[in-house]
């Protein structure tokens, strides 16, 4: 199946290809007919599992700024194709100085952890409202209180693994009560905790492949301005890993990611019949291409959506905010003096 929202191309059948035709891509799955994007109007391209390109769209691609994004069958980032690295290379050898120093690193993993939790506890708050059980609202609301009592210990703290041990104690609160807010009967979607690899339910299927997109919307904001998604400050560096990236991305998980698993699962949109078990892969659960579908659907309708940025003082679509956030961190690596300011959720 392909589709094509907001100048972005999903390639997600396994038997298709794109390929070059002039100024186009065409996708061309089977004997279905072809799909045909002006390559102009796009600004990535996506191929899921054995989705294939071919060379000359893959150059062409490459040509006009059209980065193209490789994602398993599980929907798990596997690569990126640019074109040549844009940017002042002095924003990157700030960058890195930035790494080298640990008092910088240590605060700006502390502004985005504290993001994160707020967020986070924003999420419990008003999930809770909107459940029917008292009981249950008061569970969800005893956790966000310790997400709060967590978040008052992180500016006592100093070292980077005492930021990072922060930043597990206030997901470990957060995903303990995440499941309350699941008004749907457990016996379709259940959570109880975290899994990541491989997801062992439903519901973290869904969690990790809105990361994922999540992860690619973040890729693209830093490499945007001029940033290497590979050298991050929260994130250990490892090679391969966009730790950056995952920075960047710490400040959405919670509000966009989270939430839109919520909404798809609660109004019924996503369902059991859209997933598969994997036996072979350890009990992997996985979206099925019609899940991915609707997951991705919903994704880009959200992006559209308005919301209100701080910094800014107005509102922006929420598909903006990534690249608005790592201009902001760009503008703080070249003047330290400026503060970085990340995205927190009402």
């Amino acid at each position: 199946m392909t589709f094509h929202l907001q100048n972005t191309l999903y390639v997600q059948t396994p038997e298709a290809q794109v390929r070059l035709d002039h100024d186009a891509l065409v996708v061309e799955i089977d004997e279905r007919p072809p799909t045909r994007v002006p390559i102009l109007h796009l600004h990535g391209v996506v191929l899921f599992d054995r989705a294939r390109i071919t060379g000359s769209a893959l150059r062409r691609c490459a040509a006009e700024g059209c980065s193209v994004s490789f994602l398993d069958y599980r929907g798990r980032f596997a690569g990126r194709f640019v074109g040549p690295t844009s940017g002042n290379v002095l924003l990157r050898v700030a960058q890195h100085d930035a790494m080298r120093d640990d008092e910088r690193t240590a605060e700006i993993a502390r502004r985005i952890v504290g993001a994160k939790a707020r967020t986070s506890r924003s999420v419990l708050m008003r999930g809770a409202r909107d459940l029917h059980s008292e009981d249950a609202a008061a569970r969800v609301r005893a956790g966000a209180g310790r997400i709060r009592d967590v978040l008052e210990k992180l500016q006592a703290v100093g070292s980077l693994d005492e930021i990072r041990g922060i930043e597990g104690e206030a997901a470990r609160e957060y995903f303990g009560a995440f499941g309350t807010l699941i008004a749907v009967p457990k016996k379709e979607f259940s959570f109880t905790v975290r899994t990541r690899r491989p997801p062992r339910d439903r519901v973290n299927a869904m969690l990790s492949f809105a990361y994922a997109l999540l992860l690619g919307e973040c890729i693209s904001a830093l490499e945007t301005v001029g940033l290497d998604p590979q050298v991050g400050y929260l994130h250990a560096l490892r090679p391969g890993r966009p730790a950056l990236a995952l920075d960047l991305m710490e400040e959405y998980r919670a509000g966009w990611g989270d939430r839109l698993v919520l909404t798809l699962i609660n109004r019924r949109q996503i369902r059991p019949e859209h997933f598969e078990a994997w036996v072979e892969m350890g009990g992997s659960v996985q979206l099925t291409e019609g899940g991915r579908r609707v997951l991705i659907t919903a994704f880009r309708e959200r992006a559209l959506r308005s919301v209100r940025h701080d910094v800014l003082d107005r509102a922006i679509p929420l598909g903006l905010v990534p690249f608005v956030q790592a201009r902001l961190l760009a503008r703080h690596l070249r003047e330290p003096e400026s503060v970085y300011v990340p995205f927190t959720w009402e």
